[in-house]
C-alpha cells in the first residue's frame, strides 16, 4: 500500500506533486490498489514508473491521488516524448539523456531543466500510455472490458471510474504570470514565452496569435477612421480602401506563418516528430488486429462510417442550414415591418427601432451557434472516427459551414440580391458589436464574477482551518478539481475567424469594422488571460507547431473576401458608369480583376517565405547532421558485422 498525503505530513524532498487523479466515490480497493500498482510500476513490468500518493484530509480519503516523477524518470520522459530543448551552442535538439550535458542550463541538481508544464505533459503521456496486458477487465469491474493494448486510462474515463484528470498549478509562477500578463493595464507585447512555459505551446500560440492579429488590424482601422468621418455615402472612394484590404488580407496570414516558425522553432515544437496518433477515448468497435501496430484495439468499418456521415450528419447539417436560411428571410420580413413603421410615423422611437430586427437576429444567431455546435460535437462522436485528428476536422467543417451561412448569409443576401448598401452598413454594424457585446460578457463579465466566487471560496475556507504549508496544498486541490475545466482553444479561433469574416468581406462598405475588432481583442486578450489564471483549471500543456487548420480556414476567408469585394466595387456607380452600354463588359472587367488579384495573392503567398532563411538554414543543418549520424551508425554496424 503506498503512503498517504495528509494535510499533517511534511513534504519529501523527492516528491512533488504534479498531477491529480480523481476517482469516483465508492470505487473498490481493488480497483485502487490495481491502479497504484500499474502507476509506480517499473517500465520493463508494463508500468508507468511515477510517483503516486492518494490525499488525506480531515475528513479521511476522497479518492484523490497525487502524482509525481522523480528527476530521472522526468527526463527520461523528456526522451521518450521527443521534447526539443536548446544546446550550449544555441541550437534546438531533441533531447536524449545520454547527451544531456549538451543541452544549456542543463545540471544534475537543477530540476528546473524541464518547465512545470514540460513535466505534467510527461506524466500525462506516461499515464495515458499504461496499457493492459493480459487483464480481461478491471478489477472489481466486471462490465470494464479490456484487451491486449487497450489504454487503461481512457477505459477508466469511459467507465466513470476516473472522474478527471488535471494538473496543479504553481501558485507562486501563477502569481508572476498574472501580474505580468493581465494584473495590469499597459502597452505592449504579452509574455509570450512566460505562457508557453506555464501552459504549453498551444495556449501560447492562441495568445500570440490574437495578439499579432489585433496589431494586424490597426492599420486597416487607421484607414477605415478618415472613410467614415469624410466620405460615408461616397462608395467610388472605397475602392482603394477595399484593394487595400485584399493585400492586407494576404500579407497578414504570410507574415504570421514566418512569426509561428520563429516561436516554434524557439519552444522547439518546431523540429518535435509527429508521434503515432493512438485510438481517441469514445472510439469503439469490434476487436481486431491494427495492421500497423499488430495489437489488439477496436475496428470499426470505414463503410459504416462513410454511411453515417452522408446518409445522417450530411443530410442534417443541411437541414440546419435550411433552418438557418429561413430564420434570415423571417429577419426580413421584420426589417420591412420596421421599414414602414417608421415610413409611416417619423419619430425618435421609430428610428430606433429600425436597428431592433438586426439586434434581434444577432442574438439569435449566437443562440443558433451554440445550439448547432452542441449537436455536431454529437454527431461527429457518433459517426466514430479512430482518431482525434479525424474527430476534430470533421467537427470544425461542421461548425465552420453553419456559423459562416449563419452570420454572413444575411448580408450576402442584402449585398448582392437587394442590392441595399445602407442596409448592408446597419446589418453588418449591428452583427458585428451585438455579436461583440454578447462575447465580452460571456468571457469578461463571467469570469470576474466567477473569479470573485472563488476568492471568497478560498478566504472562506483559509478562515476555517490552519494555515500551514502542507494544508493550503489541500485547499489548493479542493478548489481547482470544482474549477470549470478549460475545453480548448476551439471556440477562441472560431470567434477571431468569424471577426476576420466581418473586417474582410465588406470592408468596403464598413470601415469601421477593424475599430471595432481592435477594441474587442485588446479586451478579449485580458479576459481571455483571467479565465485562463483564475476560472479554468490548468490544462496540460499540448506541443503544437502551428494553429493547424484554423491556418487553411483564415486563408479560404480571405479568399472569398477578394471575390466580395470585387463584386462590390463593379457594382459602384463610378465603375457602372464606365460601362453604360454593355453590361456584360464590365461582368467580364469585374471578373478578369477578380482573376488577377487571385493570381497576384497566390504568388504572394508563394514568394513570401513560410520559415525565415535563418532558420531554414538550422533546420537544413539539423537534417544534413542527423543523416550524417545515421550513415556514421550504419557504417559502424557494418564493419563490426565484417569482423564477425
Amino acid at each position: 500500500m503506498v503512503e498517504s498525503w495528509s494535510f499533517s505530513d511534511t513534504v519529501e524532498s523527492n516528491f512533488r506533486p504534479l498531477v491529480v487523479i480523481e476517482l469516483a466515490k465508492g470505487t473498490k480497493e481493488e480497483t485502487i490498489e490495481w491502479l497504484t500498482k500499474r502507476i509506480v510500476d517499473k517500465k520493463a513490468n508494463g508500468g508507468a514508473q511515477l510517483l503516486i500518493k492518494p490525499l488525506v484530509t480531515e475528513n479521511g480519503a476522497e479518492n484523490i491521488y497525487l502524482v509525481g516523477a522523480s528527476h530521472l524518470r522526468l527526463l527520461l520522459g523528456a526522451e521518450t516524448v521527443g521534447l526539443v530543448k536548446e544546446c550550449s551552442d544555441n541550437s534546438m535538439r531533441t533531447f536524449t539523456y545520454s547527451s544531456r550535458k549538451t543541452f544549456k542550463h542543463f545540471a544534475d541538481d537543477n530540476h528546473n531543466f524541464l518547465t512545470m508544464a514540460e513535466c505534467q505533459y510527461i506524466i500525462k503521456h506516461e499515464l495515458e500510455n499504461l496499457r493492459a496486458k493480459n487483464e480481461k477487465m478491471i478489477p472489481g469491474y466486471p462490465q470494464a472490458k479490456l484487451y491486449p493494448g487497450k489504454s487503461i486510462v481512457r477505459r477508466l474515463l469511459t467507465s466513470g471510474i476516473l472522474v478527471q484528470i488535471f494538473p496543479l498549478h504553481d501558485r507562486e509562477e501563477l502569481k508572476k504570470l498574472s501580474h505580468s500578463w493581465y494584473g495590469r493595464v499597459k502597452v505592449g507585447y504579452q509574455p509570450l514565452d512566460d505562457i508557453r512555459c506555464y501552459f504549453g505551446e498551444t495556449i501560447a500560440l492562441y495568445f500570440g496569435f490574437l495578439e499579432y492579429f489585433t496589431f494586424a488590424l490597426i492599420p486597416m482601422a487607421v484607414i477605415g477612421i478618415p472613410y467614415y468621418v469624410f466620405a460615408w455615402e461616397d462608395y467610388d472612394k472605397y475602392v482603394m480602401f477595399a484593394t487595400f484590404n485584399l493585400l492586407w488580407s494576404t500579407v497578414i496570414l504570410e507574415v504570421w506563418k514566418r512569426i509561428c516558425a520563429i516561436l516554434t522553432y524557439r519552444w522547439g515544437t518546431l523540429l518535435m516528430k509527429r508521434q503515432f496518433e493512438e485510438p481517441r477515448p469514445g472510439f469503439h468497435g469490434v476487436l481486431g488486429i491494427n495492421p500497423v501496430t499488430g495489437r489488439e484495439e477496436p475496428v470499426y468499418s470505414s463503410i459504416k462510417r462513410q454511411l453515417r456521415i452522408y446518409l445522417v450528419s450530411l443530410p442534417f447539417v443541411c437541414l440546419c442550414l435550411y433552418f438557418s436560411l429561413y430564420v434570415m428571410m423571417i429577419y426580413f420580413d421584420l426589417e420591412q415591418w420596421a421599414l414602414d413603421y417608421h415610413t409611416e410615423n417619423e419619430s425618435n422611437f421609430s428610428s430606433l427601432m429600425l436597428y431592433v430586427p438586426s439586434i434581434i437576429y444577432a442574438v439569435v444567431i449566437e443562440i443558433m451557434n451554440r445550439i448547432y455546435r452542441y449537436a455536431a460535437e454529437f454527431l461527429t462522436s457518433w459517426e466514430n472516427h479512430r482518431l482525434e485528428s479525424s474527430y476534430q476536422n470533421h467537427l470544425i467543417l461542421k461548425v465552420l459551414v453553419f456559423n459562416f451561412l449563419n452570420c454572413f448569409a444575411s448580408l450576402f443576401y442584402i449585398a448582392f440580391v437587394l442590392f441595399d448598401m445602407k442596409l448592408l452598413r446597419q446589418s453588418l454594424a449591428t452583427l458585428l458589436i451585438t455579436s461583440q457585446i454578447l462575447n465580452q460578457f460571456a468571457e469578461s463579465l463571467l469570469p470576474y464574477w466567477l473569479q470573485k466566487r472563488y476568492n471568497r471560496r478560498m478566504r472562506k475556507g483559509m478562515c476555517s482551518k490552519k494555515t500551514d504549508t502542507d494544508l493550503s496544498l489541500v485547499e489548493q486541490i479542493n478548489v481547482e478539481k470544482e474549477m470549470g475545466t478549460y475545453l480548448g482553444t476551439f471556440d477562441d479561433y472560431l470567434e477571431l475567424f468569424l471577426q476576420f469574416g466581418y473586417v474582410s468581406l465588406f470592408s468596403c462598405v464598413y470601415p469601421l469594422a477593424a475599430v471595432f475588432a481592435v477594441l474587442n481583442n485588446i479586451t478579449e486578450i485580458y479576459s481571455d488571460a483571467l479565465k485562463m489564471c483564475r476560472v479554468y483549471k490548468r490544462p496540460f500543456a499540448e506541443p503544437t507547431a502551428n494553429i493547424g487548420v484554423w491556418q487553411l480556414a483564415f486563408e479560404t476567408m480571405s479568399v472569398i473576401s477578394v471575390v466580395t469585394n470585387c463584386i462590390l466595387i463593379g457594382m459602384s456607380p463610378q465603375v457602372d458608369a464606365l460601362f453604360p452600354d454593355s453590361k456584360m463588359d464590365l461582368v467580364l472587367t469585374v471578373a478578369l480583376v477578380e482573376h488577377l488579384l487571385l493570381a497576384i495573392k497566390f504568388i504572394m503567398a508563394f514568394v513570401i517565405p513560410d520559415k525565415p532563411r535563418d532558420i531554414q538554414m538550422k533546420l537544413a543543418k539539423l537534417e544534413f547532421e542527423s543523416l550524417e549520424a545515421l550513415k556514421q551508425q550504419q557504417m559502424k554496424l557494418a564493419a563490426e558485422s565484417l569482423k564477425e
